[in-house]
C-alpha cells in the first residue's frame, strides 16, 4: 500500500483528488494540508511514502515545505502538481528537491501514475517542463557565439577577416546602419570590447573554415 499526503490550498482540489486516489486499491490517504507550513507538520508526522504538493499557497509555500520535508524525510517522494511553469517556480522546486512534476491539466490516471512511478523511483516530468529545462540545459553549455544570428555570424568572420564596417556592408550588401548595429549585437552577444577581441574570439573557437 503506497501511503500518500495530498496538500493544496483549494479545498474542491485537493478533495476531488484525494477522492479519486481513494478509489485506487494500492493507493492510501494517510493525510491532507492547505498550506505549506501546515504540509510539512502533517507529512513529518504521517511519514508518507509519496506527497502531491501544490507550490503556490498561503503561510508557506510549496517549495519551502519541499525543503523541510527533504530535510526530515529524504526518502519522501514529492510530486509538485501546478498549475504554473515557469522558471522562477519550476527550477527552485526541483532544486529543493521534487521527485516529479505536474502540472493540473494532468487526468487523474496520470496522477494516480505518477504516484505509483514515484514510490518505484521513477521520475515523470511534465513535457512543457520538461521541455523548458532542456532549453535551460542547452543555454546554460552553448557557447557565445551559438547564439548569433546567420546574419551576425557573417559580420563577425568579416570582423576576423579585418574588414571595416564600409567593406562589411559592400560585401554583405546592407548598409553601414545596419552593419553597426549587426557589430553591436555581436560584441554584446560575446561579451567583448571591441572589434579585435571579437577577431581574437573567431579565432580561438575556429569559426573560420
Amino acid at each position: 500500500m503506497i501511503r500518500v499526503v495530498v496538500v493544496d490550498d483549494h479545498d474542491v482540489v485537493r478533495k476531488g483528488v484525494m477522492a479519486y486516489l481513494m478509489t485506487e486499491p494500492d493507493l492510501e490517504i494517510v493525510g491532507e494540508a492547505s498550506s505549506g507550513n501546515h504540509a510539512a507538520k502533517v507529512v513529518i508526522e504521517k511519514k508518507p511514502d509519496v506527497v502531491l504538493m501544490d507550490l503556490i499557497m498561503d503561510n508557506g509555500t510549496g517549495i519551502d515545505a519541499t525543503k523541510q520535508i527533504m530535510d526530515a524525510l529524504p526518502n519522501c517522494k514529492v510530486i509538485i502538481l501546478t498549475s504554473f511553469y515557469d522558471d522562477e517556480q519550476v527550477f527552485p522546486a526541483l532544486e529543493a528537491g521534487a521527485f516529479s512534476y505536474m502540472l493540473k491539466t494532468s487526468s487523474a490516471d496520470e496522477i494516480a501514475s505518477a504516484i505509483k512511478k514515484a514510490y518505484k523511483g521513477e521520475t515523470v516530468i511534465e513535457p512543457k517542463v520538461a521541455n523548458k529545462m532542456m532549453t535551460s540545459f542547452r543555454s546554460q553549455n552553448s557557447k557565445p557565439h551559438q547564439t548569433l544570428t546567420e546574419r551576425e555570424l557573417e559580420v563577425l568572420l568579416c570582423i576576423g577577416d579585418g574588414l571595416t564596417n564600409q567593406d562589411i556592408g559592400e560585401k554583405l550588401f546592407i548598409g553601414i546602419k545596419t552593419v553597426k548595429t549587426h557589430v553591436s549585437n555581436v560584441l554584446g552577444k560575446l561579451g567583448v570590447n571591441d572589434r579585435t577581441q571579437a577577431a581574437v574570439y573567431a579565432h580561438k573557437n575556429g569559426l573560420f573554415r
